[in-house]
């Protein structure tokens, strides 16, 4: 994959996000992932666990394309807290290492009035770029 960070002159570096990736290559979407595990159950209650649990299925469906987190390129996050997710940012910052590494793509974050899934706490939606 051609990547470019997009970064205009005078603009400070963005903590744990890009502000625009230029990309070419082969594009690998994920729908709405959520923190289940592969029986579909939550074994975790709390958000840094849904989170984590979020991650490390959107890796398993980038795997299944072809991608690998260096190849991410935006990330929509959707939670129904945002509070709780300021609250755990560090924890769920750490998830985020453990699973994709200092690999940092355009991300929004959005919180939502509530899910599809009741139990979730957060719906991550996923457009990698591969060779």
């Amino acid at each position: 994959m051609t990547r470019k960070v997009l970064l205009p002159d005078g603009w400070p570096r963005p903590r744990g996000y890009s502000n625009g990736i230029a990309a070419t290559g082969r594009m690998v979407f994920t729908a709405g992932v959520v923190g289940w595990n592969e029986e579909e159950k939550f074994s975790a209650r709390d958000l840094t666990g849904q989170f984590r649990q979020a991650l490390i299925n959107t890796r398993a469906i980038l795997k299944e394309g072809g991608a690998e987190p260096a190849d991410i390129v935006r990330m929509t996050c959707y939670v129904t807290d945002k509070r709780e997710y300021l609250a755990q940012a560090k924890a769920i910052g750490a998830a985020w290492r453990e699973i994709f590494g200092n690999v940092y793509p355009c991300m929004a974050l959005v919180q939502v009035v509530a899910l599809v899934e009741d139990e979730a706490k957060v719906e991550i939606e996923t457009t990698a770029v591969i060779s």
